[in-house]
């Protein structure tokens, strides 16, 4: 498996992680007074986004991808549904560079 390839499964399973976080975990700590809700699944979530973080400087070193690039990956992660738009992209790294 490449490197973009086990990067687009981490930047999948964040982007997934960061929707259940906001469409769950957070409904059920505000009105359903379940806070662990949001203690588990935002330590998911952040071990992901640090793991994103990780591969994305790894991939930008190894690629030499271009600071709007690597700029845009990273945004990518801070916005709902971000990582899954930002993909189309990273499947053309992909195929370019495997």
């Amino acid at each position: 498996m490449s490197e973009i390839r086990r990067f687009r499964i981490t930047a999948l399973a964040e982007g997934s992680s960061f929707l259940v976080l906001l469409c769950i975990a957070m409904p059920m700590k505000y009105f359903m007074g379940m806070p662990m809700a949001v203690r588990v699944v935002g330590s998911i979530h952040g071990i992901l986004f640090l793991l994103y973080v990780a591969q994305l400087v790894k991939l930008r070193s190894t690629y030499q991808w271009d600071n709007k690039f690597s700029f845009s990956a990273f945004l990518a992660a801070l916005l709902p549904f971000g990582p899954f738009v930002f993909d189309k992209h990273l499947r053309e790294k992909e195929t370019v560079m495997g």
